[in-house]
Protein backbone atom coordinates (compact mmCIF):
# COMPACT_ATOMS: atom_id res chain seq x y z
CA UNK A 1 0.00 0.00 0.00
CA UNK A 2 1.36 3.36 -0.75
CA UNK A 3 2.49 5.35 2.08
CA UNK A 4 1.70 8.80 2.88
CA UNK A 5 3.89 11.85 4.62
CA UNK A 6 2.17 13.51 7.08
CA UNK A 7 1.60 16.65 4.69
CA UNK A 8 -0.44 14.24 1.98
CA UNK A 9 -3.73 16.40 2.18
CA UNK A 10 -1.50 19.70 2.04
CA UNK A 11 0.03 18.79 -1.06
CA UNK A 12 -3.75 17.87 -2.42
CA UNK A 13 -5.06 21.23 -1.30
CA UNK A 14 -2.27 22.96 -3.09
CA UNK A 15 -3.30 21.20 -6.21
CA UNK A 16 -0.48 19.06 -6.77
CA UNK A 17 -0.53 16.23 -8.96
CA UNK A 18 0.60 13.36 -7.03
CA UNK A 19 2.54 10.41 -7.89
CA UNK A 20 4.19 6.92 -6.36
CA UNK A 21 7.51 7.58 -5.88
CA UNK A 22 9.32 4.42 -3.86
CA UNK A 23 6.08 3.50 -2.13
CA UNK A 24 5.19 6.66 -1.15
CA UNK A 25 2.23 9.26 -2.57
CA UNK A 26 4.19 12.22 -3.50
CA UNK A 27 3.58 15.71 -4.93
CA UNK A 28 5.55 15.91 -8.56
CA UNK A 29 4.64 19.31 -9.09
CA UNK A 30 1.56 22.12 -8.23
CA UNK A 31 1.20 23.63 -11.75
CA UNK A 32 4.64 23.90 -13.41
CA UNK A 33 7.69 21.94 -12.56
CA UNK A 34 9.30 25.03 -15.08
CA UNK A 35 8.69 27.61 -12.48
CA UNK A 36 9.40 25.47 -9.19
CA UNK A 37 12.89 25.26 -10.29
CA UNK A 38 13.78 28.75 -11.31
CA UNK A 39 12.20 29.66 -7.74
CA UNK A 40 14.59 27.43 -6.05
CA UNK A 41 17.41 28.74 -7.95
CA UNK A 42 16.12 32.29 -8.06
CA UNK A 43 14.33 33.00 -4.60
CA UNK A 44 13.62 29.97 -2.63
CA UNK A 45 11.32 26.74 -2.65
CA UNK A 46 10.45 24.21 -0.38
CA UNK A 47 9.99 20.57 -0.64
CA UNK A 48 8.69 17.69 1.53
CA UNK A 49 11.11 15.29 2.27
CA UNK A 50 9.47 13.35 5.13
CA UNK A 51 9.38 10.03 2.48
CA UNK A 52 12.92 10.04 3.70
CA UNK A 53 13.95 7.97 6.86
CA UNK A 54 15.75 9.47 10.15
CA UNK A 55 17.44 6.51 12.21
CA UNK A 56 18.98 7.25 15.61
CA UNK A 57 21.67 4.98 16.01
CA UNK A 58 22.39 4.67 20.01
CA UNK A 59 24.40 2.72 22.45
CA UNK A 60 27.50 2.87 23.33
CA UNK A 61 29.51 1.12 20.54
CA UNK A 62 27.69 3.18 18.05
CA UNK A 63 30.88 4.93 16.94
CA UNK A 64 32.43 1.63 16.45
CA UNK A 65 29.38 0.09 14.32
CA UNK A 66 29.09 2.95 11.95
CA UNK A 67 33.12 3.09 11.32
CA UNK A 68 32.51 -0.75 9.74
CA UNK A 69 29.01 0.09 8.60
CA UNK A 70 30.29 2.91 5.74
CA UNK A 71 32.55 3.84 3.53
CA UNK A 72 33.87 6.84 5.01
CA UNK A 73 35.06 7.89 8.49
CA UNK A 74 32.87 8.91 10.79
CA UNK A 75 36.00 9.85 13.09
CA UNK A 76 35.89 13.30 11.52
CA UNK A 77 32.72 13.99 13.36
CA UNK A 78 34.18 15.27 16.77
CA UNK A 79 31.77 18.21 17.22
CA UNK A 80 28.04 17.88 17.91
CA UNK A 81 25.75 18.83 14.99
CA UNK A 82 28.58 17.96 12.39
CA UNK A 83 27.54 15.37 8.98
CA UNK A 84 29.13 13.80 6.58
CA UNK A 85 28.03 12.19 3.57
CA UNK A 86 28.34 8.52 2.54
CA UNK A 87 27.76 5.27 1.66
CA UNK A 88 27.12 1.54 3.34
CA UNK A 89 28.31 -1.16 1.05
CA UNK A 90 28.06 -4.34 0.56
CA UNK A 91 30.62 -7.78 0.38
CA UNK A 92 30.84 -6.94 -3.20
CA UNK A 93 31.46 -3.15 -2.59
CA UNK A 94 28.26 -2.16 -4.38
CA UNK A 95 26.19 0.61 -3.26
CA UNK A 96 23.57 -0.68 -0.15
CA UNK A 97 22.56 3.17 0.12
CA UNK A 98 23.71 6.59 0.20
CA UNK A 99 22.87 8.33 3.15
CA UNK A 100 24.02 11.43 5.34
CA UNK A 101 25.05 10.63 9.33
CA UNK A 102 25.04 13.01 11.70
CA UNK A 103 26.92 13.16 15.05
CA UNK A 104 24.72 13.95 17.98
CA UNK A 105 26.73 13.62 20.66
CA UNK A 106 28.26 10.47 22.61
CA UNK A 107 26.70 7.18 21.68
CA UNK A 108 24.31 8.67 19.34
CA UNK A 109 24.42 9.57 15.97
CA UNK A 110 21.18 10.06 13.30
CA UNK A 111 21.47 8.59 9.51
CA UNK A 112 19.28 9.53 6.79
CA UNK A 113 18.63 6.94 4.36
CA UNK A 114 16.30 7.10 0.91
CA UNK A 115 12.81 6.42 1.05
CA UNK A 116 12.60 3.45 -0.94
CA UNK A 117 15.65 1.70 0.95
CA UNK A 118 14.91 2.18 3.88
CA UNK A 119 13.14 -1.27 4.68
CA UNK A 120 16.42 -2.75 3.15
CA UNK A 121 18.68 -0.39 5.07
CA UNK A 122 17.55 -1.57 8.38
CA UNK A 123 17.64 -5.02 7.77
CA UNK A 124 20.75 -4.65 6.56
CA UNK A 125 21.81 -2.62 9.52
CA UNK A 126 19.99 -5.30 11.85
CA UNK A 127 22.47 -7.95 10.52
CA UNK A 128 25.07 -6.14 10.97
CA UNK A 129 24.51 -5.43 14.53
CA UNK A 130 24.00 -9.39 15.06
CA UNK A 131 26.38 -9.93 12.94
CA UNK A 132 29.13 -8.36 15.27
CA UNK A 133 27.42 -8.49 18.09
CA UNK A 134 27.09 -5.25 19.27
CA UNK A 135 24.77 -3.56 21.72
CA UNK A 136 23.75 -0.41 19.35
CA UNK A 137 19.98 0.35 18.35
CA UNK A 138 18.70 1.72 15.26
CA UNK A 139 15.58 3.42 15.61
CA UNK A 140 13.56 4.55 12.77
CA UNK A 141 12.14 7.83 13.43
CA UNK A 142 8.75 8.00 11.89
CA UNK A 143 7.76 10.50 14.11
CA UNK A 144 9.57 13.49 12.21
CA UNK A 145 9.26 14.93 9.39
CA UNK A 146 11.39 16.50 7.33
CA UNK A 147 11.05 19.72 5.31
CA UNK A 148 13.82 21.07 2.71
CA UNK A 149 13.99 24.86 2.19
CA UNK A 150 16.37 25.91 -0.51
CA UNK A 151 17.45 28.82 -2.56
CA UNK A 152 19.39 32.23 -2.32
CA UNK A 153 16.30 33.60 0.26
CA UNK A 154 15.68 30.56 2.28
CA UNK A 155 18.11 31.01 5.10
CA UNK A 156 16.04 34.56 5.56
CA UNK A 157 12.78 32.69 5.26
CA UNK A 158 13.09 29.86 7.74
CA UNK A 159 14.10 32.98 10.14
CA UNK A 160 10.81 35.02 9.40
CA UNK A 161 8.97 31.54 9.79
CA UNK A 162 10.86 30.06 12.95
CA UNK A 163 11.48 32.94 15.27
CA UNK A 164 14.68 32.61 17.06
CA UNK A 165 16.47 30.24 14.95
CA UNK A 166 18.77 32.75 13.17
CA UNK A 167 21.04 32.88 16.15
CA UNK A 168 21.91 29.38 16.65
CA UNK A 169 21.55 28.58 12.91
CA UNK A 170 23.03 32.06 11.00
CA UNK A 171 26.82 30.69 11.45
CA UNK A 172 26.13 27.22 10.57
CA UNK A 173 28.87 25.77 8.22
CA UNK A 174 27.74 23.49 5.56
CA UNK A 175 26.87 19.89 6.58
CA UNK A 176 26.36 20.88 10.02
CA UNK A 177 23.14 20.81 12.18
CA UNK A 178 21.90 22.49 15.59
CA UNK A 179 18.89 21.58 17.67
CA UNK A 180 16.18 24.48 17.90
CA UNK A 181 13.13 24.31 20.04
CA UNK A 182 12.67 20.68 19.03
CA UNK A 183 13.17 21.25 15.77
CA UNK A 184 17.00 19.78 14.02
CA UNK A 185 17.91 22.25 11.53
CA UNK A 186 20.35 21.11 8.95
CA UNK A 187 22.43 23.20 6.40
CA UNK A 188 21.92 20.31 4.14
CA UNK A 189 20.35 19.66 0.67
CA UNK A 190 20.09 18.67 -2.83
CA UNK A 191 19.68 21.18 -5.28
CA UNK A 192 23.18 23.27 -5.04
CA UNK A 193 21.70 26.33 -3.14
CA UNK A 194 22.27 27.19 -0.20
CA UNK A 195 19.55 26.47 2.79
CA UNK A 196 18.21 24.29 5.49
CA UNK A 197 16.61 20.90 5.86
CA UNK A 198 14.61 21.02 9.14
CA UNK A 199 13.71 17.79 10.93
CA UNK A 200 11.14 18.50 13.19
CA UNK A 201 8.02 16.08 15.14
CA UNK A 202 5.54 15.33 12.36
CA UNK A 203 2.71 17.20 14.73
CA UNK A 204 4.01 19.93 13.83
CA UNK A 205 4.70 20.07 10.01
CA UNK A 206 2.01 21.52 8.41
CA UNK A 207 2.03 23.83 10.93
CA UNK A 208 5.24 24.97 9.66
CA UNK A 209 4.51 24.33 6.18
CA UNK A 210 1.66 27.13 6.12
CA UNK A 211 4.15 29.88 7.78
CA UNK A 212 6.63 29.07 5.23
CA UNK A 213 3.38 29.56 2.51
CA UNK A 214 3.14 33.07 4.35
CA UNK A 215 6.28 34.16 4.40
CA UNK A 216 6.32 33.38 0.31
CA UNK A 217 8.38 30.39 0.15
CA UNK A 218 7.30 28.34 -3.13
CA UNK A 219 6.13 24.62 -2.95
CA UNK A 220 8.20 22.36 -5.26
CA UNK A 221 7.54 18.69 -5.94
CA UNK A 222 9.97 15.73 -7.11
CA UNK A 223 10.16 17.19 -10.65
CA UNK A 224 12.07 20.18 -9.70
CA UNK A 225 14.25 18.14 -7.16
CA UNK A 226 15.49 16.37 -9.94
CA UNK A 227 16.15 18.72 -12.22
CA UNK A 228 17.57 20.68 -9.69
CA UNK A 229 19.90 18.09 -8.03
CA UNK A 230 21.44 16.98 -11.78
CA UNK A 231 22.44 20.60 -12.37
CA UNK A 232 24.33 20.59 -9.54
CA UNK A 233 25.45 17.14 -10.06
CA UNK A 234 23.87 15.25 -7.24
CA UNK A 235 24.00 11.60 -7.56
CA UNK A 236 20.57 9.80 -7.21
CA UNK A 237 20.44 6.55 -5.56
CA UNK A 238 18.67 3.38 -8.25
CA UNK A 239 19.68 5.33 -11.11
CA UNK A 240 23.47 6.78 -10.77
CA UNK A 241 24.76 4.00 -8.58
CA UNK A 242 23.05 0.66 -6.71
CA UNK A 243 24.67 -2.42 -5.36
CA UNK A 244 26.01 -3.53 -8.35
CA UNK A 245 28.16 -0.08 -8.60
CA UNK A 246 31.13 0.52 -6.75
CA UNK A 247 31.13 4.19 -5.30
CA UNK A 248 34.44 4.88 -7.18
CA UNK A 249 32.57 4.33 -10.66
CA UNK A 250 30.00 6.61 -9.34
CA UNK A 251 32.07 9.65 -8.47
CA UNK A 252 31.69 8.69 -4.81
CA UNK A 253 35.68 8.38 -4.18
CA UNK A 254 35.57 11.45 -2.30
CA UNK A 255 33.12 9.53 0.51
CA UNK A 256 35.40 6.83 1.07
CA UNK A 257 38.13 6.36 3.11
CA UNK A 258 40.36 3.31 2.48
CA UNK A 259 42.95 4.59 5.20
CA UNK A 260 44.02 2.18 7.70
CA UNK A 261 41.65 -0.42 9.77
CA UNK A 262 38.74 1.57 12.08
CA UNK A 263 39.80 0.39 15.53
CA UNK A 264 41.36 -2.66 14.32
CA UNK A 265 38.48 -3.57 11.50
CA UNK A 266 37.56 -2.44 7.68
CA UNK A 267 34.64 -1.32 6.36
CA UNK A 268 31.78 -3.61 4.81
CA UNK A 269 33.24 -3.85 1.52
CA UNK A 270 36.70 -2.08 1.35
CA UNK A 271 38.44 -5.46 0.57
CA UNK A 272 36.04 -5.43 -2.82
CA UNK A 273 37.40 -2.10 -3.73
CA UNK A 274 40.68 -2.59 -3.09
CA UNK A 275 40.44 -5.96 -5.12
CA UNK A 276 38.77 -3.97 -8.06
CA UNK A 277 40.05 -0.28 -8.30
CA UNK A 278 38.18 2.44 -10.36
CA UNK A 279 37.00 1.23 -13.92
CA UNK A 280 34.98 4.06 -14.85
CA UNK A 281 34.56 8.14 -15.13
CA UNK A 282 31.78 10.13 -13.56
CA UNK A 283 31.35 12.54 -15.90
CA UNK A 284 29.05 15.37 -17.27
CA UNK A 285 27.64 15.52 -20.96
CA UNK A 286 26.61 18.98 -22.15
CA UNK A 287 23.93 18.30 -25.84
CA UNK A 288 25.32 19.84 -28.81
CA UNK A 289 22.65 19.19 -30.78
CA UNK A 290 19.20 20.04 -31.12
CA UNK A 291 16.25 17.41 -31.39
CA UNK A 292 16.74 15.91 -28.76
CA UNK A 293 17.12 15.07 -24.74
CA UNK A 294 19.84 13.24 -22.69
CA UNK A 295 17.95 10.82 -20.83
CA UNK A 296 19.11 7.29 -18.61
CA UNK A 297 20.95 4.43 -20.55
CA UNK A 298 21.58 6.06 -23.31
CA UNK A 299 24.85 4.77 -24.70
CA UNK A 300 27.57 7.40 -25.38
CA UNK A 301 30.50 6.74 -28.00
CA UNK A 302 33.60 8.40 -27.80
CA UNK A 303 37.23 7.88 -28.80
CA UNK A 304 38.55 6.53 -26.08
CA UNK A 305 35.26 4.11 -25.85
CA UNK A 306 31.63 3.55 -24.61
CA UNK A 307 29.67 4.62 -21.95
CA UNK A 308 26.32 4.71 -19.98
CA UNK A 309 24.20 8.12 -19.36
CA UNK A 310 22.84 7.32 -15.91
CA UNK A 311 20.79 10.75 -15.25
CA UNK A 312 19.81 12.91 -17.87
CA UNK A 313 17.58 15.60 -18.41
CA UNK A 314 16.47 19.06 -19.59
CA UNK A 315 18.38 21.88 -17.92
CA UNK A 316 16.11 24.51 -17.33
CA UNK A 317 18.82 26.97 -15.95
CA UNK A 318 21.47 26.11 -18.99
CA UNK A 319 18.59 26.07 -21.47
CA UNK A 320 20.43 23.09 -22.85
CA UNK A 321 20.48 19.00 -22.05
CA UNK A 322 22.68 17.71 -19.70
CA UNK A 323 23.54 14.66 -18.21
CA UNK A 324 25.46 11.85 -15.69
CA UNK A 325 27.41 9.43 -17.44
CA UNK A 326 29.61 6.26 -16.76
CA UNK A 327 32.27 6.70 -19.24
CA UNK A 328 35.59 4.64 -20.57
CA UNK A 329 38.30 5.32 -17.29
CA UNK A 330 41.23 7.55 -19.58
CA UNK A 331 37.73 9.78 -20.31
CA UNK A 332 38.60 14.03 -19.72
CA UNK A 333 37.15 16.96 -19.37
CA UNK A 334 36.73 18.37 -22.98
CA UNK A 335 36.51 15.29 -25.26
CA UNK A 336 33.75 15.39 -27.83
CA UNK A 337 31.50 12.56 -27.60
CA UNK A 338 28.02 11.10 -29.30
CA UNK A 339 24.99 10.01 -27.72
CA UNK A 340 22.35 7.63 -29.39
CA UNK A 341 19.08 9.25 -28.83
CA UNK A 342 15.72 7.67 -30.51
CA UNK A 343 18.06 6.30 -33.38
CA UNK A 344 20.26 9.35 -33.66
CA UNK A 345 23.79 9.97 -32.81
CA UNK A 346 23.72 13.76 -31.46
CA UNK A 347 27.04 15.87 -30.25
CA UNK A 348 27.50 16.33 -26.69
CA UNK A 349 30.78 17.80 -24.82
CA UNK A 350 32.65 15.91 -21.70
CA UNK A 351 32.47 18.20 -18.99
CA UNK A 352 32.66 18.44 -14.84
CA UNK A 353 29.90 16.69 -13.76
CA UNK A 354 28.19 19.81 -11.86
CA UNK A 355 26.77 21.93 -14.14
CA UNK A 356 24.98 24.75 -11.70
CA UNK A 357 25.39 26.44 -8.25
CA UNK A 358 24.37 28.67 -6.34
CA UNK A 359 22.47 30.13 -9.17
CA UNK A 360 25.44 30.50 -11.66
CA UNK A 361 26.67 28.35 -14.28
CA UNK A 362 29.75 25.99 -14.11
CA UNK A 363 29.80 25.22 -17.50
CA UNK A 364 32.84 27.34 -19.20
Amino acid sequence: MTQKTVLNETHRRLGAKMVDFGGWDMPLHYGSQIEEHHAVRRDCGMFDVSHMCAVDVVGTPAKAFLLRLVANNVDKLKTPGKALYSAMLNDAGGVVDDLIVYFVGEGHYRLVINAGTAEKDLAWMAARIAEWKLDVACIPRRDLAIVAVQGPNAKARVWQALPGSRAVSEALKPFYAVDFDACFIATTGYTGEAGFEITLPAGRAEDFWQKLLDVGVHPAGLGARDTLRLEAGMNLYGQDMDETVSPLDAGLAWTVDLSGPRDGVDFVGKAALLAHPQEKQFLGLLLLDKGGVLRAHQKVVTARGEGEITSGTFSPTLQQSIALARLPLVSVVGDTAEVEVRGKRLAAQVVKPCFVRNGKAMIE
